[in-house]
């Protein structure tokens, strides 16, 4: 097999599978914002980015207008730009073709001096790319449209969908605080100290983890556990990278917040200036805030068959949070963090499809929770605490007795086509109708779907959900405050861990000190 070999100011690159090369452009795909919805109602966008608690961007000149009737103006705007823009050049065509046929009579209103023709062209041209640039660039900074069943309001209006009975929790114990156990161990036990903050602080920084001894064991115990249950569910495994391109980060909804504070870590070089590719295009680099970025991207640019979908992919990585929220009691020790450990699960199907898959993903997270033993419950969202991508999220939280309080442990996300469009994820449904809902879907969802009927309609924009199997930190931290045993002094003995964990533990032949299996 011959490789042809490219140079790197070329556009493409090859890129060899397992049996073909297949030519992925270098060159990210346009955004196409969804300018019909958005406009085609204007009080229900105004709607929807009140109930979301939504503020524009400080770089948009709004003339003192709302951002919907900003949109409504540039898209005028712009269409009266291009329709003039199409005259003049059907005037231009005219009076070339009339001077190739000296028979061909031209209007008095097309007799114009073809220099200022041309000049007027190319006036109007770069007005209307820049109205164009301006009217996408507002367009795509709008979050998107929240499903009509998520309730409306702020944390408080969240609905409760699942949740133990009050008997199986423990009753709130500051003696179960999790820092408390396992920074400063009892020198009446032989167990280890788990957490170091003050080293990882003088190390790293404040809100950097450092996990040792059985710490370091548990989670990667608990990332094989995931891992495992949801490979075996059909989803393809994939390590992504911690790094990602700026631009593809904020096309999947993780933009730099309001009033100057970043959830994004940016990457820089030693003189100060931003990290560019390899190819040197001045692509920015950020670390990742979840593999969720990555594994959506995967299919950017592509346009795939209904036969093709579902696609179903989970990754392991590190997350990175550069405002890693309040201070306080609430949020110490492992609960935030600017770093920790994620298995995410993302999936990438039919439009008909998305609602069905939330629950599913949202089953399937029940099940990863519960198959560890912890208390937990489940909530659909408020329109205030979903993400730019979200229409609909529901959040499962621990019970956490250490903090007194429920704290959350995963999400699960439904983005419809906010990340695809921005990514340029299309497909092809199979038949002309595009309204039936799909509510029953296999027992075992598979990467490589049964067979469908042919592929023949205009391609649409798929449907992206993403969904956390375990967020590490949290779930140690809600493993040892509901399973730690304490002694009569408060000190820990020993922490009771579930047995589904024993197999995936690094030297668990025999007993591991300080751990209880049950």
């Amino acid at each position: 097999m011959i490789i042809r070999s490219f140079t790197k100011s070329q556009l493409y690159k090859h890129f060899i599978t397992s049996n073909h090369i297949r030519l992925l452009s270098t060159v990210l795909p346009p955004a196409i914002p969804d300018l019909h919805s958005l406009l085609a109602e204007p009080d229900k966008t105004r709607k929807n980015l009140e109930d979301r608690n939504w503020s524009p961007q400080q770089d948009h000149d709004q003339l003192g207008e709302d951002v919907v009737s900003t949109l409504i103006r540039l898209r005028e705007e712009e269409q009266r730009l291009k329709t003039e823009l199409e005259q003049l050049r059907r005037r231009r065509n005219n009076i070339s073709s009339s001077s190739a046929s000296s028979s061909k009579r031209v209007d008095d209103d097309e007799q114009q001096d073809p220099r200022s023709l041309k000049q007027r062209i190319s006036t109007l041209t770069k007005e209307h790319s820049s109205t164009q640039q301006h009217l996408t660039k507002l367009a795509l900074s709008l979050p998107n449209f929240s499903h009509p069943s998520v309730p409306i309001g702020a944390e408080d209006q969240a609905i409760i969908v699942k949740q133990p009975p009050p008997q199986q929790l423990l009753d709130k114990d500051e003696a179960r605080d999790h820092l408390h156990l396992l920074v400063r161990p009892s020198t009446k036990t032989q167990n280890k100290e788990w957490l170091n903050p003050p080293l990882s602080t003088l190390i790293s920084s404040p809100r950097f983890p450092l996990l040792l001894n059985n710490a370091a064991l548990l989670e990667l115990a608990i990332v094989q556990y995931a891992l495992s249950l949801v490979v075996g569910k059909g989803f393809q495994p994939v390590l992504v990278s911690d790094v990602v391109r700026t631009d593809v980060a904020e096309r999947c909804g993780f933009s730099p917040r309001e009033g100057g504070g970043s959830q994004i870590y940016f990457l820089s070089t030693a003189d100060g200036e931003g990290s560019e590719g390899e190819e040197g295009e001045g692509e920015k680099l950020c670390l990742a805030g979840t593999a969720e970025i990555p594994l959506v991207s995967l299919s950017m640019g592509q346009t795939y068959s209904s036969t093709q979908l579902p696609i179903l992919r989970v990754g392991f990585s590190h997350s990175f949070r550069a405002e890693a929220g309040a201070r306080g009691r609430e949020s110490r020790g492992l609960y935030r963090l600017h770093q920790f450990s994620k298995v995410e699960m993302v999936v990438v199907c039919e439009r008909e499809e998305s609602g069905a898959w939330l629950e599913r993903l949202k089953d399937l997270q029940v099940e990863v929770l519960e198959g560890l033993g912890l208390p937990i419950r489940v909530l659909d969202m408020p329109t205030s605490e979903l993400g730019a991508s979200a229409a609909r999220k529901y959040d499962i939280e621990a019970w956490m007795p250490g903090r007194g309080d429920w704290g959350e442990l995963s999400s699960a996300s439904n983005c419809t086509d906010y990340q695809s469009r921005r990514l340029g994820i299309r497909y092809r449904p199979s038949s002309p109708s595009t309204t039936t809902t799909t509510t029953t879907l296999p027992s075992s969802p598979s990467p490589s779907p049964s067979l469908k009927p042919p592929t023949t309609q205009k391609p649409l924009f798929a449907h992206t959900l993403n969904a956390t199997a375990a967020a590490v930190p949290r779930i140690i931290l809600a493993l040892v405050e509901n399973g730690a045993v304490l002694g009569e002094g408060g000190e820990l003995v020993k922490v009771r861990l579930p047995r589904v964990l024993k197999r995936f533990w690094i030297g668990a032949e025999g007993d591991v000190e300080g751990v209880e299996w049950v």
